[in-house]
């Protein structure tokens, strides 16, 4: 499994603007075929900061995630929003295999 952490800071006055563009990405990405998790989550301690948990079957997998007319528009409409650049940390899923 190809799992990718996705660290973001958002601007203060971004953070429900935020929410709402991820929203639609995280239920259109977990309708697709290679899609195994996609967790949103928010710090409890900054609520300007997320972490995003993707979880696809393969490496392609996450690769076509990225070629998505869903995905393509949330990177637009988020651009704007960051503090920061946004990172993705690549990992291996060991378990559940």
């Amino acid at each position: 499994m190809h799992v990718t952490l996705v660290h973001v800071h958002v601007k203060p006055e971004a953070v429900a603007a935020f929410i709402a563009a991820t929203r639609a990405n995280h239920e259109a990405s977990t309708r697709e075929s290679g899609n195994r998790r996609f967790d949103v989550l928010q710090s409890p301690d900054d609520p300007t900061r997320f972490l995003l948990y993707e979880a696809y079957a393969s490496a392609a997998d996450a690769a076509a995630h990225k070629e998505t007319s869903h995905y393509q528009a949330w990177r637009d409409a988020v651009a704007g929003m960051m503090a920061a650049p946004r990172r993705g940390e690549p990992w291996t899923g060991l378990l559940p295999a």
